[in-house]
């Protein structure tokens, strides 16, 4: 598989609040609510043709999402690439001095790995990396 855009990440005070938007002007429909426990977010996808959107809302006050909305509110939190060897990309990614989030990558949503790369070594943009088990 090539490398894809695999979402686009979107912080959002309440999922049933925002979905509002895209149920009622788009008729998009929603992938089930998902608890991530260890980041403190749950989460839904939408599906606008080949497009993902992750809905993500804060289930502590301590979760990273939290933290993201009392800085800047809701909206654009990250872009996500669906990649074939995760470790073999945050490898290089420390070889080459980008600024990554975690030493290894954590479970993501669907049973996925991911990692992120500090939007100071991506131009300003969040950048998730996410590989699906086989």
């Amino acid at each position: 598989m090539e490398t894809k855009i695999d979402h686009i990440g979107i912080a959002v005070n309440s999922i049933e609040e925002a979905f509002k938007l895209y149920r009622d002007l788009l008729h998009v429909e929603k992938s089930a609510e998902e608890i991530l426990e260890d980041r403190g977010i749950k989460v839904t996808f939408l599906y606008i043709k080949d497009v993902r959107i992750e809905l993500m809302e804060p289930i502590r006050e301590d979760s990273e999402i939290s933290n993201f909305l009392k800085k800047r509110g809701e909206g654009f939190h990250h872009i996500a690439y669906q990649v074939n060897n995760i470790e073999k990309i945050l490898e290089n990614a420390k070889k080459m001095g980008y600024k990554t989030l975690s030493d290894e990558p954590n479970q993501g949503a669907g049973g996925s790995l991911v990692f992120f790369l500090h939007p100071k070594s991506a131009n300003g943009i969040l950048t998730e990396f996410v590989e699906y088990q086989k």
